[in-house]
């Protein structure tokens, strides 16, 4: 769910594997390839090669510098459900390697990445507690290394990751409590990036959560019912309904506080 309009109509492509910005076309006919080269000079002014990533999938440091433990650091641990006993708890280390990071994007010729952001390393307990203000230094330091490399970011507020707590509490997105955490998150990050950041989106897919933590259970808090899982707990019926209910009720809230109170000082 994006918040706002693309300026000047420009073109945004994310190409979400890191590979050589010359794009190859191959042509094959009786055996026969040839192969083309697409040239950056060819395309139109502003269309922006990206990469993409989500923060529980590269950071890792799960558990530094004020970080609480999310949904997915908790699923993770639970036996039998990642296949190869895998976690986030390391994964890329971009967390400690992020200046390598985007000195990689900036050597592949890319001008935009988008991002997300851990809930809990901003809002290690939501409303319930405070800023994280080592969170809130990690997230700059990144954003400016991009805008010094000449990369755009892109900003997803909400990618399927948050604090552990708001689950034991009320369930997460199964109750209308988690619009207003969302909208308290939100507004951090508009306060604590907005000048920076011209696009945000605010949720990754939410269609795609609800159906996979609430259909068919294998996403954290993994519920479901017959016929479409077999899981502790979870009605397939009626609780993917709720969490899209909530869902686009906090997608809603967030974009009218950003066109409010932010957009206008961009």
């Amino acid at each position: 769910m994006k918040i706002g309009t693309i300026k000047n109509s420009y073109f945004i492509c994310f190409l979400l594997l890191l590979q050589n910005v010359t794009a190859k076309n191959i042509i094959g006919q009786g055996g026969n390839n040839l192969e083309e080269e697409v040239k950056r000079s060819e395309l139109p002014d502003g269309f922006l090669f990206g990469t993409s990533t989500s923060a529980y999938q590269i950071e890792g440091a799960y558990i530094e510098d004020g970080r609480s433990l999310s949904n997915w650091d908790v699923y993770c641990r639970i036996n039998g459900r990642i296949p190869n006993g895998g976690s986030g708890d390391i994964a890329d280390d971009h967390y400690h390697r992020y200046l390598e990071d985007i000195d990689r994007m900036a050597s592949l010729g890319v001008n935009a990445y988008r991002f997300s952001i851990s809930w809990s390393r901003i809002l290690p307990r939501g409303r319930f507690g405070a800023v994280n203000p080592a969170g809130i230094r990690f997230y700059n330091n990144i954003i400016v290394n991009l805008l010094l490399k000449g990369i755009t970011p892109f900003v997803t507020i909400h990618h399927y990751d948050y604090p552990q707590e708001f689950e034991d509490r009320y369930g997460a997105w199964l109750s209308p409590l988690m619009q207003e955490e969302f909208v308290h998150f939100a507004e951090t990050c508009f306060k604590s990036f907005g000048d920076r950041v011209k696009y945000w989106s605010t949720m990754n897919e939410p269609n795609l959560f609800a159906e996979m933590a609430y259909l068919k259970g294998v996403f954290p808090p993994s519920h479901c019912s017959p016929p479409f899982g077999k899981c502790s707990s979870g009605n397939s019926d009626v609780e993917p309904l709720l969490v899209v209910h909530n869902s686009i009720l906090a997608h809603a809230k967030a974009v009218k506080l950003y066109r409010r109170q932010f957009q206008a000082s961009i």
